[in-house]
């Protein structure tokens, strides 16, 4: 394994807040990114916007307004969390699938490998571009055009379980469970289209609690707590 997508939800990124940013959370997972890059991985991060927005629950504001305000989200989180990871000492770089002046840079494949081959943590802002896809679908879809060989979801539960363990006490956690499974039972690790997404094209992902210490280290070394999603 070399080159690995982190998937990091908005929520975790806001700590026990639930919004906005916990700094003190976000420095841990710089410093856990780059006892990763020391070792020699290559990492791309997406970030999900929810800790600014969730539009979509919303009956006032139009689907595709909403989703632009969520993909500009995720943007303002890709900055701001990049920046830590250099205050840690890592180089870092923001891509994005439309223009945002000089903010950041536009995506392509060869630009992103560029990066990666200079040592940079690569950041895949914005999701896909386009309204009716979320950051699931993005992170998905950044992870099969840069050839990534697996995407970790680091979330706020430490892994899939066949109910909502919040809920149900009973829950049964998956040590591993196929993409076929997921989509049957519709176990929401991500949204269908990305479920597919990644079924369709083999790429695997794992998923795990990101408050656990040292989490993100631990999963790529081989001390794995979460669930693995084979595809």
């Amino acid at each position: 394994m070399k080159r690995i997508m982190l998937k990091l939800s908005g929520e975790a990124l806001a700590g026990e807040k639930r919004t906005g940013f916990d700094e003190e959370t976000v420095r841990k997972v710089a410093l856990q990114v780059k006892e990763l890059v020391d070792d020699g991985f290559e990492v791309g991060v997406v970030t999900g916007g929810g800790n600014f927005w969730r539009g979509r629950t919303s009956e006032n504001i139009d689907r595709t307004k909403a989703d632009q305000i969520g993909m500009l989200a995720t943007v303002m989180n890709c900055i701001y969390v990049s920046e830590i990871f250099r205050s840690v000492g890592m180089k870092t770089a923001v891509l994005t699938p439309f223009e945002c002046g000089s903010f950041t840079k536009l995506f392509s494949k060869d630009r992103a490998n560029k990066y990666f081959s200079k040592g940079m943590v690569v950041f895949f802002a914005g999701g896909t571009g386009h309204p009716y896809f979320s950051t699931d679908t993005g992170v998905v879809l950044r992870a099969v055009e840069v050839e990534a060989d697996v995407i970790l979801l680091a979330k706020s539960i430490d892994g899939v379980y066949d109910a909502d363990p919040a809920k149900d006490p009973n829950a049964r956690k998956y040590d591993e469970v196929s993409i076929d499974e997921v989509i049957a039972k519709n176990l929401q690790v991500v949204d269908m289209t990305a479920s597919i997404l990644a079924r369709d094209n083999h790429m695997p992902m794992w998923v795990f609690g990101l408050n656990e210490e040292n989490s993100i280290v631990n999963t790529v070394k081989g001390d794995f707590h979460g669930t693995k999603v084979t595809a």
